[in-house]
C-alpha cells in the first residue's frame, strides 16, 4: 500500500496544487477565473467571444427575469411582487395584444384579447398601477415587449416615473423597440416598415440624449427562431435589422461610441446545447467586429450584451411535464454561452399562460443552475474545446453570409417589403416540420416513445379573472372622464404635426401621455401621418383621419 500511495503522490505532483484546507467534504477545488493558454483570447477582451467581462458570473450571476403580465396592471403587479420575493432580479412586462398593436381595450377589435397574453396599458394610470409599490432600487432590469408602440410606451413610463417621484436615472429600463422583426416573424406591427424604423430610431435618439443609462433597443432574433428559423437565421436577421437601426441613428448624429455599450441582442436559448453556446460566442464576435470596423467604436466598447429567452417553440403540448427538463437544458446553453440576462419559459406554456407555480418553478431552475451546478465557477467553461471553437467559427461565417444576403436585397427594410426574409423563415419552418413528421428529428413524447394522451400529465389551464375586459374598459372610461379633453386634443395635434414634419415624436408623445391621452389615441395620431401596415383599423382622431391609397402600405 505504501508503494501505491507513493504512486498517487507522484501523480499529484504533476497537477496544480490543491488547497488542502478547502478540499474536505463538499468544498470545491480552487479554480482560476478562466482557462486558456498564454496567447489565447481572454474573457472581456475584443472580440469578446469568451464573454463581455473578465469575471463573467464570478461576482454575480446573470439577471434572472420572467416574462410576466396578464389580466390587469393590478394582477401583474402582484405577480411581479411574488416573483421578486422568490429571488427574481429583473422584470419583463408582457403586454396584451391590443396594447402591442396600439388599440385601446374598448376598441371592437380588442374583444376577447384584453389581458389575455399580457397586461393592458391604456393610459398613464395603468402604468402607475403596474409600478405601484415595486422596489425599484432592487430591480436590476425592467424590460418590455414594446416594439411598434416603442415611443408611446416610453412616454407612458416617463410620465409615470415623474408622477411617482422616481428619478429616471435610478430606473433601469430595457426596451425591446424592434418593430422590423414583427413583419416576418411575430405579427404585432402597426406602421409600414420604413415608418416603423423611423419611430424606433426616435426612441434610440431620445434615450441617447436624455437617459443614457437606459437600453433603448434590442436587436431581436428570438422571434425569428420561434417562427421557424435556424440559429443562423436568428442572428443574421437580428444583425441586419440592427444595422438598419444603427445606420439611421448615425444619420441623426447619435454618437455610436456612447450608444454601443447599451446595445443588446435578444436571442433564443434552445436545446442543442453546444450549438447554442457557440451561437452566443459567434454573435458577440461578429458584433464586436461590426461595431469597430463599420462604426469606429473603440475596441474596448464593442462588447454587445445578450438577453436570452428559453425557446418556447421547443416546448411540447404532449406530456408537458417534459418541458421542465427541456427548459433546464435550454437555460444551461445560455449560461455556457455567457449571456447577461436570461428569462425562462414555464412548463405549461404550450397550453396556457403560466400559472404562478409554474413560473416560480422556472425561476428556481435558473437559481439551481447558477448556485448549485458549478456552471458559473469559471468564465467561458467551453472555451478551448475543439468542437465548440470550430462550431463558433462556422456559425460566425454562416451568420455573416446570411447578413450579406439580406444586405444584397437592399437591407432589412427592403428585404421585409419584398418578402425575402419571410420566405426564408417559411422554408426553414417547413423543413423542420418535415423532419419531425418523418422522425428525422426526434421529440421525446411526441414522435419518440409517445404515451397515450390519457397517461400524460396534463397542464392545469390558467384562467383569467372573468371581468378583465370590463375592468380595463371601466378604468379607461374613468381616465377619459377626468381629463381635460381640449388639452388632449391639443397634445394629439402636436403629435401629428411633429410626425408630419419628420421630427422626433417622443417629446410630444410625453406631453400627450401627461394630458391622459390613451395609447390608442396616440397611435392613431401617428397613423394619421404614417398609415397602417396591412390593416383596416381606422383612426379615431376626427381632425386628421388616416391617409389612404398609396400613402398606406398594404
Amino acid at each position: 500500500m505504501n508503494a501505491l500511495a507513493e504512486l498517487m503522490r507522484s501523480w499529484a505532483a504533476c497537477t496544480a496544487p490543491v488547497d488542502r484546507e478547502r478540499f474536505t467534504g463538499s468544498a470545491r477545488l480552487p479554480l482560476p477565473a478562466f482557462f486558456a493558454p498564454p496567447d489565447a483570447e481572454r474573457p472581456g477582451e475584443f472580440p469578446f467571444s469568451r464573454g463581455v467581462s473578465p469575471r463573467g458570473y464570478l461576482d454575480e450571476p446573470w439577471v434572472m427575469g420572467m416574462y410576466s403580465g396578464y389580466a390587469s396592471p393590478k394582477e401583474t403587479n402582484a405577480r411581479f411582487k411574488s416573483l421578486l420575493k422568490t429571488g427574481q432580479t429583473g422584470l419583463s412586462i408582457a403586454l396584451d395584444l391590443p396594447t402591442q398593436i396600439g388599440i385601446d381595450s374598448d376598441h371592437p377589435l380588442a374583444a376577447g384579447e384584453v389581458g389575455k397574453v399580457g397586461v393592458p396599458l391604456n393610459t398613464v394610470d395603468d402604468m402607475l398601477a403596474l409600478l405601484d409599490g415595486l422596489p425599484i432600487a432592487q430591480i436590476r432590469q425592467m424590460r418590455s415587449t414594446a416594439n411598434a408602440i416603442g415611443p408611446v410606451f416610453i412616454a407612458l413610463v416617463l410620465v409615470a416615473l415623474e408622477e411617482l417621484g422616481i428619478d429616471p436615472a435610478s430606473f433601469r429600463l430595457f426596451l425591446q423597440n424592434d418593430p422590423l422583426k414583427e413583419f416576418p416573424a411575430r405579427g404585432t406591427w402597426i406602421f409600414p416598415p420604413a415608418a416603423s424604423l423611423k419611430l424606433s430610431a426616435d426612441v434610440v435618439e431620445y434615450v441617447a440624449a436624455h437617459h443614457p443609462n437606459w437600453q433603448p433597443i434590442q436587436f431581436c432574433g428570438y422571434h425569428v427562431r420561434d417562427a421557424g428559423g435556424t440559429a443562423v437565421h436568428e442572428v443574421a436577421v437580428a444583425t441586419a435589422n440592427g444595422i438598419a437601426y444603427l445606420e439611421e441613428a448615425v444619420r441623426r448624429g447619435v454618437r455610436m461610441e456612447r450608444l454601443a455599450p447599451s446595445l443588446f441582442l435578444f436571442l433564443s436559448a434552445s436545446l442543442d446545447i453546444f450549438e447554442e453556446a457557440a451561437k452566443f460566442r459567434a454573435a458577440r464576435r461578429l458584433w464586436a467586429r461590426l461595431l469597430h470596423e463599420r462604426y469606429g467604436v473603440p475596441r474596448d466598447r464593442c462588447a454587445i450584451k445578450i438577453f436570452a429567452y428559453t425557446l418556447g417553440g421547443a416546448l411540447a403540448a404532449q406530456e408537458p411535464a417534459n418541458n421542465i427538463t427541456r427548459i433546464a437544458y435550454e437555460a444551461l446553453s445560455a449560461a455556457l454561452g455567457g449571456v447577461q440576462t436570461l428569462a425562462t419559459s414555464s412548463w405549461d406554456e404550450a397550453h396556457s399562460l403560466p400559472t404562478e407555480e409554474a413560473a416560480s418553478l422556472s425561476l428556481r431552475a435558473q437559481q439551481i443552475l447558477a448556485y448549485e451546478t458549478g456552471v458559473a465557477n469559471v468564465v467561458d467553461p467551453l472555451g478551448g474545446s475543439f468542437y465548440v471553437e470550430d462550431l463558433t467559427e462556422r456559425l460566425q461565417a454562416a451568420i455573416a453570409g446570411g447578413v450579406a444576403r439580406i444586405l444584397d436585397q437592399g437591407g432589412a427594410v427592403a428585404a421585409i417589403e419584398s418578402g425575402f426574409i419571410e420566405k426564408l423563415l417559411g422554408e426553414a419552418a417547413y423543413r423542420d416540420f418535415q423532419d419531425v413528421s418523418s422522425g428525422r428529428r426526434l421529440v421525446v413524447g411526441v414522435n419518440f416513445k409517445a404515451r397515450p394522451a390519457e397517461e400524460g400529465w396534463r397542464a392545469p389551464a390558467f384562467k383569467l379573472p372573468p371581468s378583465v375586459a370590463e375592468d380595463a374598459i371601466a378604468a379607461l372610461g374613468r381616465a377619459k372622464a377626468a381629463r381635460d379633453a381640449s388639452a388632449v386634443q391639443r397634445a394629439l395635434a402636436a403629435v401629428r404635426d411633429t410626425a408630419a414634419r419628420g421630427e422626433n415624436t417622443v417629446a410630444p408623445l410625453i406631453e400627450a401621455a401627461r394630458a391622459r391621452a390613451s395609447l390608442g389615441e396616440m397611435v392613431d395620431a401617428l397613423a394619421a401621418v404614417f398609415g397602417r401596415h396591412g390593416s383596416s383599423i381606422t383612426a379615431t382622431v376626427p381632425s386628421a383621419p388616416p391617409k389612404l391609397g398609396a400613402e398606406a402600405v398594404s
